[in-house]
């Protein structure tokens, strides 16, 4: 129990942090979509080169963030050489992608179908590479149980991340000034700006790090490097693979869409799923937690029980989350304060289905990385992410973006059942399964009920049985699961 405690609590720093972050995050989808009409496309802009940049992010970290974590909890290793090691390799390889881009940026700007906006690709992929390297000091900062500084650097970036936006794409051009505070009549917002913003924050944070970056001994082990890189080459394949899942469906939607208003369609998707977000940030908050202490208990006794308990905790959660998103999507739907965007809501229960089980999949994931056999991770992200493309392939011509959030639940969902299976066989775990499919199945019950009411009641009654039903889920949760039956049982 005080290893749940532990890490209960240092979730509930890093889910703070992470659920600040994310809902002043939110800010920018009604800044960006109330300077961007959907009939623009613009939002399609920021929404499809984002795209890229978190499958570049993945690569340009090739699985050393977990290796770190990995081989730094190893009791043969110094601590310091490999922090150092692993610096050294993803800061070389960020500044040699950096390089390639500038050399062939005209033909990769054509390729994304940016040829007049080659600035944008640029400044982007200058982003990303230096969002590549800050991931392993801030890897260093949850190795060190700094949870607080890893949540403060995370908010500055999204602070100024706000204010620049909202001063760029709405204060100023109401006021008719330019970037640089001179009046400007015809003057017009142009969506770059969102690059460039997101270039100088993610700069400020880099700043930040001089501490994590400085007082050491620089130290590149060439042995021990070549031994991380055979851990970390199937992560690499499992997280293109899994980042794939989340994002090729907003890169390859431009060329499978039969419309001319590709742009359009795209940033509707884009904006619908920004509310849906929400299981992600759950996930990225339990992972920052989770990952540091799957890998330092690894050298103690078996956890499996813990694991077990983790797992059901988590399903418990989302599902909650799940349910709060539903009961109160119409007062959420406001976040994005254009109405054009808003047909694009009908995904948001598709999306957040896919995230729960993409967060399922990653707590089944530990038990290979725990036995070193990562590869196994490859081939289940490798046939998720073959059967989203199928599905986007053979279904967005006709179901445009529905297709796209359809094809994230049956990717996910294969290789989370794929992952359950073999991993059943190579590292048993006695998982609660009944009591995971009675919240399941009440969780389906409560959705349907939600939808009826929503449906069929007005919007004041609709938000009062929608409230009642997930007390009535906190209540299953409070008796059932918590200290509270014992406590009741003994008066």
């Amino acid at each position: 129990m005080a290893n749940l405690k532990s890490l209960a609590k240092d979730t509930a720093i890093y889910g703070l942090s992470s659920i600040a972050g994310r809902f002043i995050n939110y800010l920018l989808v009604p800044i960006q979509t109330t300077a961007f009409a959907a009939s623009g496309g613009q939002y399609g802009v920021v929404t499809n080169i984002y795209a890229y940049t978190a499958l570049l992010l993945v690569i340009l970290t090739y699985g050393m963030e977990t290796t770190f974590f990995r081989y730094v909890n190893k009791t043969e290793e110094n601590p310091q050489t490999v922090y150092s090691t692993v610096l050294i390799s993803v800061g070389s390889t960020a500044a040699l992608f950096v390089a390639l881009v500038f050399a062939f940026l005209p033909q990769i700007a054509t390729f994304m179908k940016y040829p007049d906006h080659e600035n944008w690709v640029a400044v982007m992929f200058v982003c990303v590479a230096i969002d590549a390297f800050k991931c392993i000091p801030f890897a260093y900062l949850r190795y060190q149980k700094k949870a607080l500084k890893f949540a403060a650097l995370q908010l500055v970036n999204i602070i100024l991340n706000i204010v620049f936006n909202l001063m760029y794409l709405i204060v100023l051009p109401a006021m008719k000034l330019n970037p640089f505070g001179l009046y400007d009549e015809h003057f017009t917002v142009d969506v770059g700006m969102v690059f460039y913003i997101n270039l100088i924050c993610t700069a400020v944070v880099l700043l930040c790090f001089w501490r994590e970056l400085t007082g050491f001994r620089w130290r590149f082990d060439v042995k021990l490097w070549r031994r991380m890189l055979r851990y970390a080459w199937p992560l690499l394949v499992l997280g293109i693979a899994g980042i794939l899942n989340q994002t090729l469906d907003k890169i390859i939607f431009p060329y499978l869409y039969n419309g001319t208003d590709e742009k359009t369609q795209l940033g509707i998707y884009g904006a619908a799923t920004k509310i849906a977000m929400i299981m992600a940030m759950i996930t990225q908050a339990f992972r920052y937690a989770y990952e540091p202490f799957v890998f330092g208990k690894a050298k103690d006794k078996d956890n499996r029980d813990i694991y077990a308990k983790a797992m059901k905790f988590f399903i418990i959660f989302t599902l909650l989350a799940f349910l709060v998103v539903i009961a109160y999507l119409d007062i959420l739907r406001f976040i994005i304060p254009n109405e054009s965007y808003w047909p694009g809501l009908r995904v948001v229960p598709i999306v957040m289905a896919a995230e729960i089980m993409m967060g399922i999949y990653f707590n089944l994931s530990f038990w290979y990385k725990l036995i070193d056999k990562t590869i196994y991770g490859a081939w289940f992200s490798g046939v998720g992410c073959l059967v989203l493309v199928l599905v986007n392939v053979l279904f967005v011509p006709k179901y445009s973006y529905m297709a796209c959030a359809w094809g994230g639940v049956a990717g996910y969902g294969t290789a989370m059942v794929l992952s359950y299976l073999l991993g059943q066989k190579k590292y048993p775990i006695n998982y609660p399964l009944k009591s995971i499919t009675v919240y399941v199945a009440i969780t389906a019950i409560f959705y349907v009920c939600m939808n009826l009411a929503n449906e069929h009641l007005p919007q004041l009654w609709a938000l009062a049985v929608n409230t009642l039903l997930i007390l009535m889920f906190i209540g299953h949760i409070v008796y059932h699961d918590l200290p509270i039956k014992k406590l009741l049982k003994k008066v």
